[in-house]
């Protein structure tokens, strides 16, 4: 059993109480949270921790993103939605090697541990890479595999349902628990609606939700409308997609009772307020849905939309998006955005007890650097967290009570190997599609 005591720590448990405590004790035995504050005179840690300058908090949960496209960071810039993908995002990835995978989760694990994040839901191809790529950096993920029911001679590596749902099964609960895995169908504008209710009726079988994008646009809306006589929720939900808790990326577009129904399904909404600002794409309601009653989460997205995968900076702008949008400073207050991207998103992704620093909870903690002059005074230690400090400022993160990161280097990762291979693969594949598009062109 390794014990440690983390001494004279400041703590934003990021309780729905609001808790915070000064020059406190934080005591990990064994992959949990021993004692908060007051730690118990029988307690004999392995490692004691100097916590002094230092803020711990939980660790974030990025609720929706798509890990290996940190190899087309910077590649699709300045683009409406529209443009993004068809003429730049879908070329890209046509290049796409299996192999390119491995080495694009390995990147975006790198950059998430170094920028406070403990867990990441994924939607992307060629999964069982990522899976293994969680099992070795100690993160936590809830992973699905994208599928379009295109027929395998149109999916990106041939995949089918059939392959996806061996994944689910092969990866559940694997690496003592710190990998979840649900379906993931892209999206109910490429999808087809026979396609998704075989998704819908897969996931039943299984006892798994789904991971799925919907309501970015009002095209989209307006499409749906045209085409089911249902915006996009409401045809999701026709369809059985909604009857198992599933996370829902984006839903900007929402139509009269989405929101009640997101909520009765237990469905969750995650903004990804990055993305949205930079593709142009609108403000999630997040206020209204909190008070439907709708569980919601943040996500960075892919970086080919965002280009970093910072929860810090996310929870930032998701309140500085809904002030602006609403002309209401006290819109987003406190430490509610670091509630949504911490314990919100740890419910969205099946690990309920993770997201906040509790005695019995997982020790899912990240320890702040709060020796820096961006970060003093200390009057406020959620409103520094969030609106002062940066991802450079962790200096370490530790997931069910492992170090990932002890003083600023990394524990589980060969973060120069990764740079390079990552670097190397993402320039091949970029130039692929360079090529691609100038024989077209031609």
């Amino acid at each position: 059993m390794t014990n440690i005591l983390i001494r004279s720590v400041d703590i934003l448990t990021l309780d729905d109480a609001g808790t915070v405590l000064r020059d406190a004790d934080l005591a990990v035995s064994d992959g949990r949270i021993a004692a908060v504050g007051r730690i118990p005179q029988d307690f004999r840690a392995n490692e004691v921790v100097d916590g002094r300058g230092k803020v711990a908090a939980p660790g974030f949960f990025n609720a929706h993103t798509h890990a290996p496209m940190t190899l087309v960071r910077g590649w699709a810039e300045d683009l409406p939605l529209d443009r993004w993908f068809n003429e730049r995002i879908w070329v890209a990835e046509s290049a796409l090697e299996e192999e390119d995978v491995r080495w694009g989760a390995y990147l975006a694990a790198a950059e998430m541990i170094r920028s406070g994040t403990v867990a990441f839901a994924d939607h992307y191809f060629w999964m069982d890479h990522v899976a293994e790529v969680v099992q070795e950096s100690g993160l936590k993920a809830t992973l699905a595999w994208c599928v379009f029911g295109l027929g395998a001679e149109q999916e990106i590596g041939g995949t089918t349902l059939a392959r996806t749902v061996e994944f689910v099964r092969r990866w559940q609960g694997a690496a003592n628990g710190r990998i979840r895995t649900v379906l993931g169908p892209h999206s109910p504008y490429v999808c087809s609606p026979e396609f998704l209710a075989q998704v819908a009726q897969t996931a039943a079988d299984l006892g798994v939700g789904c991971h799925i994008h919907a309501a970015e646009s009002q095209a989209q809306v307006d499409a749906s409308l045209a085409r089911h006589g249902a915006t996009p929720i409401g045809h999701l939900t026709r369809l059985g997609i909604l009857d198992r808790p599933a996370i829902v990326a984006h839903a900007i577009y929402l139509g009269p009772g989405d929101m009640e129904t997101l909520a009765e399904k237990r469905a969750t909404v995650v903004q990804c307020p990055n993305c949205h600002m930079k593709l142009g794409m609108g403000t999630t309601r997040v206020p209204d849905l909190l008070a439907a009653r709708v569980n919601v989460a943040l996500g960075t997205d892919g970086t080919a939309s965002n280009n970093n995968l910072d929860m810090l900076e996310e929870a930032r702008l998701a309140a500085l998006a809904q002030k602006h949008d609403r002309r209401d400073p006290e819109a987003m207050a406190g430490d509610l955005p670091l509630r949504l991207a911490t314990q919100a998103g740890a419910r969205a992704m099946g690990f309920a007890e993770s997201g906040v620093i509790a005695p019995g909870r997982p020790a899912d903690i990240v320890l702040w650097d709060c020796n820096r002059p961006h970060l003093r005074p200390r009057h406020n230690l959620a409103a520094n967290l969030l609106h002062a400090a940066r991802a450079g400022d962790v200096a370490d993160v530790m997931v069910d009570g492992r170090w990932l990161l002890r003083g600023g280097e990394l524990q589980t990762l060969d973060e120069e190997r990764i740079l390079w291979e990552a670097e190397r693969r993402a320039f091949r594949m970029v130039g692929s599609e360079l090529k691609q598009v100038r024989a077209y062109r031609l």
